[in-house]
């Protein structure tokens, strides 16, 4: 095995480090990072560990300002729809996952719409999505959107140059249409190197957990690569406006992504911590007359555990 080998396995292994760490995320209550975190690999170094520890600090102290700010949105009923766009395996649901993970899902939804079946395709391009659009007091966060059209429907070939142009046309007045109707829209590209894409195919194909995460449309897309570049570069040029700007999110490092593009979100809305009444747990009320009835064995999970 060369260098450039040794390598590659070296980032492989850091990047499934870097998943058991999410895990951890998902799981994490105590904030007990130090001791947790830092002990998953006991072969990393101690500038590794470190900032390990940072991440999660930083990422708890602003997931509790997310709280702040969702609190704020319902109080005021602001409206907002967050885009997340970017190449396959760039980390856009990484990140949706962190905003989400301590918010209300009545109060911030995600939609992440499947291709369109054969009725949506006679549809209004628009409709489908304007249909999960927020209501007052609600976040909806869209794991790619509209803009499929501008990339993958164009790359693959799936829309005409008609539909293409006539994407280009319409999407700059929907959007200003929706910032008319007091809809905050925020937009995110997530951008990675073709070199950091490899690594996270490759990590995704040597790992069974993530395998499923590799369609047939992702390997096109690894092959078409300079297509959706250009794509891209088009779609940001011509629906770059003063209502609805793109914002570029560097995520070759997938948790400096998460943090930067969290850390962004939170300055491009004006909320304000909002002040809660003391919350007191009633009594439980107790009748002499009430007598619980036996659970049937036969209905019990077996505990095997």
């Amino acid at each position: 095995m060369n260098s450039t080998d040794d390598d590659l396995v070296q980032r492989i292994k850091r990047d499934l480090a870097d998943s058991y760490d999410e895990e951890l995320e998902l799981e994490l209550e105590d904030r007990n990072v130090d001791e947790l975190a830092g002990s998953l690999l006991d072969t990393s170094s101690a500038q590794y560990k470190e900032s390990r520890r940072q991440y999660f600090r930083e990422l708890f102290r602003m997931q509790g300002e997310l709280v702040k700010l969702q609190d704020w949105v319902v109080k005021t009923g602001h409206k907002v729809v967050i885009l997340f766009e970017g190449r396959d395996a760039a980390g856009k649901g990484g990140v949706i996952k962190r905003i989400t993970q301590r918010l209300n899902p009545r109060v911030c939804r995600v939609a992440a719409l499947p291709a369109p079946n054969a009725r949506e395709q006679t549809q209004w391009y628009f409709q489908r999505y304007a249909a999960h659009l927020p209501g007052a007091g609600e976040m909806v966060l869209f794991d790619r959107s509209w803009y499929n059209r501008a990339g993958v429907e164009r790359v693959m070939e799936f829309c005409s140059d008609d539909q293409y142009e006539e994407f280009f046309r319409s999407v700059p007045e929907f959007e200003k249409m929706l910032v008319r109707s007091g809809i905050q829209l925020i937009k995110y590209w997530f951008s990675i190197s073709d070199e950091e894409q490899h690594l996270r195919f490759m990590g995704r194909i040597h790992d069974p957990l993530k395998q499923w995460k590799l369609s047939p449309m992702d390997m096109e897309s690894r092959r078409r690569w300079e297509e959706y570049t250009k794509a891209k570069e088009i779609m940001l040029e011509r629906t770059h406006i003063a209502e609805a700007p793109w914002w570029v999110v560097q995520a070759v490092d997938k948790k400096k992504a998460r943090l930067n593009c969290i850390h962004h979100l939170l300055q491009q809305i004006p909320y304000g911590e909002i002040a809660h009444p003391t919350i007191v747990l009633p009594p439980r009320e107790r009748h002499d007359d009430y007598v619980r009835q036996p659970v049937p064995q036969e209905i019990v999970v077996p505990e095997v555990y």
